[in-house]
């Protein structure tokens, strides 16, 4: 591609995470207000962050073989507008009803999930499929950095529009869909990738043989993925309520607090997108490190007895997860072919989503036990993921697709036929007398 014609692209490309991010970061200022006006438990608040994120992590799946099958911009453009049908539905739920308000706003957030699972995971195997070789982690970088982007902005722009009214937050949704449609739909060229009308049967069979051959790596990157942003989004839920309470931070300030530590994250996954191009083993040691220093911060938060103290150690659990994510992104969409990359980069998406809704459940119900308890749990379930890292990502596993993985029947000559051996496999036997 042409370089400005790529750099439109990316950015339309990069504004679906930025958008499908907003989905529960720009919520979790106002989440106090929400329990308040609603008189709602914690755990009830918890679920408008849990029920975007399970059906999106439930539904992510078909998303992907959708995507694959009929190609990417046709499952990511109606996903943006149902998205945007979500919040339109959550803010008229709490402008006009006078009761059951809670229940319909909980039906407007599965609505967004819903919609929210064909956005980044697809608009990440799209970005794969238009870039290659080093351009791609490049593009995965500022991709990441996009959704780390989303993250810093949404907390003060949440706290901002709940100066307005908690539910104005819900009806900006729409607001900032419409140019993100506009863009991927008249910008982005998706190229051909000789879509085959493949059974499901025959579909899930060609993804089993990747798990097959890739299953440790995999897996591996997947739980690593679901444990940075478990742990990203448990913190900023604990914040949420912990900086009202403890450090007296309201509106603005509030939110600027709550994306300190977004911010070190998207700087983060800017600055590894750009460094790692092609070398495939730091990728592994920084996704390492990454699961490390989240762990590490955690631990610290454990025993932090001064404001900064608590900030530099939160600022590292978001240092720790830009070194992750963007390496774990690049390492699964390069080792998939193109024709099954949609589906298993939106089951790596589906696990982050169900990593994003176990976060603040499990935050709010260890907070019950002790703030030194929740934090070294989810540090030693850090640690864990670092370790499998270490040994079960393999540098072999994350290069190109063998050729046996590739989709497409294998040549008639290349089939030994029985009996043949010794003969030469283009020619007929002679015909014996």
């Amino acid at each position: 591609m042409k370089q400005q014609k790529s750099t439109l692209v990316l950015a339309a490309l990069s504004g679906v995470p930025f958008i499908m991010v907003l989905g529960n970061s720009m919520i979790i200022p106002v989440l106090p207000a929400i329990k308040e006006a609603l008189h709602l438990t914690q755990f009830k608040v918890s679920l408008l962050i849990t029920l975007f994120s399970v059906p999106a992590g439930i539904i992510i799946p078909l998303a992907g073989f959708l995507s694959d099958r009929f190609g990417r911009k046709k499952v990511i453009v109606p996903a943006l507008i149902l998205y945007g049908l979500g919040g339109i539905l959550a803010g008229l739920a709490a402008i006009f009803l006078k009761s059951m308000v809670y229940q319909a706003i909980l039906a407007g957030r599965i609505l967004q999930g819903m919609g929210a699972a064909g956005t980044a995971p697809i608009a990440m195997a799209l970005t794969g499929d238009l870039y290659t070789g080093k351009q791609r982690a490049t593009a995965l970088g500022i991709i990441e950095a996009a959704n780390g982007l989303g993250k810093v902005v949404s907390p003060v722009l949440g706290a901002l529009l709940g100066l307005i009214t908690w539910y104005a937050t819900f009806l900006f949704f729409p607001l900032v869909i419409i140019p993100v449609v506009l863009g991927v739909y008249f910008l982005v060229s998706e190229p051909e990738q000789n879509r085959q009308a493949q059974s499901v049967r025959e579909y899930l069979k060609s993804i089993a043989r990747v798990f097959e051959k890739k299953s440790a790596m995999l897996l591996t990157s997947f739980l690593g993925g679901a444990v940075a942003l478990l742990t990203l989004f448990g913190v900023l839920f604990f914040l949420s309520e912990h900086l009202e309470t403890v450090f007296r931070l309201n509106g603005v300030r509030k939110g600027m607090a709550l994306a300190v530590p977004v911010l070190f994250m998207s700087s983060t996954s800017y600055l590894t997108g750009r460094l790692i191009k092609k070398r495939l083993a730091l990728m592994k040691w920084l996704v390492v490190t990454g699961l490390a220093l989240i762990s590490g911060a955690l631990t610290l938060m454990g025993f932090y007895r001064t404001t900064y103290l608590f900030f530099i150690a939160i600022s590292l659990a978001g240092i720790g997860t830009g070194l992750a994510l963007p390496c774990l992104n690049t390492i699964i969409t390069s080792s998939t072919a193109a024709q099954r990359r949609g589906l298993v980069t939106s089951l790596y998406g589906g696990v982050r989503f169900l990593g994003v809704a176990l976060g603040p459940p499990l935050f709010g119900l260890l907070m019950n036990y002790g703030l030194p308890l929740m934090f070294w749990s989810t540090a030693t379930l850090a640690g864990v993921a670092a370790l499998l890292a270490v040994f079960l990502i393999r540098v072999r596993d994350m290069k190109e697709p063998a050729a046996e993985e590739k989709s497409g029947p294998v040549p008639y000559k290349l089939q030994p036929v029985p009996g043949m051996a010794a003969r030469k496999p283009w020619k007929y036997p002679e015909k014996q007398e």
